[in-house]
């Protein structure tokens, strides 16, 4: 197949899988992490709805669902004053439906933590202007104060949450590293993450999203042999030239071995794509002919694989390619 811009795009991907559609609460202290937690989820692919009111939960989640969003992310918290008033009943309205995995993620801190974060960023706690504790003026509260009757409104929903993640010593970063590892693709709940291979000459740069890059011009150069020099990569004659040789056999075993152990990480930390840029001079025939064999080598690794050969349809204008049996 040969792309509008000339290039040569073959694309391996996973059958369609069908996703249980997730509904995630993400409450918690004020200044214990909701935001940074409701981020991660945003770049895991949730739709995400922060400060919802607890009535609106249902209909916001049926609408999601009927505009195609699965995967939904709602930030309920102290700032909303009803809060906690039907919740039980609005989670219950949420979870009706059998096919959701309704999770409940909620957020704590010690109180020495929560009062350093508000005296670094200066913010008032969401209770200090609350007035209608059962009928008392309270006026304006101290941050400990906020935080014990915060503390007190939200244990309820602390006893019924199916995650809890205390933020004391965590930094922003390992928050949401502990966020991807919980919801994102290791734990099952996200889409595997997307391995793009792209083969390229050097001559015409070097693609400019490329994540890895492998140089492999010391392998033997077909662009030498009269009878290989017009061929592309991708046909039979160009791949038996290449891979006869031990050391192309063995940089395929080695590399293929790399990128087994390094794409976990990547898609542990949440990245949704990675490009693998495989380069030659030219890009018409050694990185081509890597490139195919990295791939067949990583199916077995269940992540959705897409291949593109920038170069490989790029020739002197004074010569033509023929395709002899091989894929244009």
């Amino acid at each position: 197949m040969t792309s509008s811009r000339g290039e040569a795009v073959v694309r391996k991907t996973l059958p369609p899988t069908i996703q249980q559609p997730t509904v995630v609460v993400v409450t918690g202290l004020s200044g214990a992490g909701k935001s940074t937690a409701l981020r991660a989820l945003e770049d895991l692919g949730f739709f995400c709805v922060d400060n919802l009111p607890t009535q609106l939960a249902p209909q916001a989640v049926d609408l999601c669902e009927r505009g195609g969003m699965t995967r939904v992310a709602l930030g309920m918290d102290v700032r909303v004053r009803t809060f906690l008033d039907n919740l039980d009943a609005a989670l219950a309205d949420v979870a009706r439906d059998k096919r959701r995995h309704l999770q409940v993620l909620f957020l704590d801190a010690s109180d020495e933590a929560l009062l350093r974060r508000f005296s670094e960023t200066r913010r008032p706690h969401p209770l200090n202007s609350d007035e209608a504790d059962e009928g008392a003026q309270r006026g304006a509260l101290a941050v400990l104060d906020g935080l014990q009757l915060e503390r007190e409104r939200l244990a309820p929903i602390r006893a019924r949450a199916t995650r809890v993640i205390d933020t004391t010593r965590l930094s922003v970063h390992e928050l949401r590293s502990t966020i991807l590892s919980h919801f994102g693709p290791a734990a099952g709940g996200a889409l595997r993450m997307t391995v793009r291979f792209v083969s390229f000459g050097f001559k015409y740069g070097v693609p400019v999203d490329a994540d890895i890059v492998f140089d492999v011009r010391f392998l033997p150069n077909p662009f030498f042999v009269s009878d290989l020099k017009g061929l592309p990569g991708t046909d039979h004659a160009i791949v038996n030239y290449i891979l006869n040789f031990e050391e192309s056999r063995e940089l395929i075993d080695r590399t293929a071995s790399f990128l087994n152990f390094v794409i976990p990480k990547y898609e542990r930390e949440g990245k949704s794509y990675l490009t693998v840029a495989i380069g030659c001079t030219g890009g018409r025939h050694r990185s081509v002919v890597v490139t195919d064999a990295l791939c067949d080598a990583l199916s077995s690794a269940a992540l959705p694989i897409v291949v593109v050969h920038r170069d490989v349809q790029r020739a002197n204008s004074r010569q033509s390619v023929p395709s002899h049996g091989g894929e244009p």
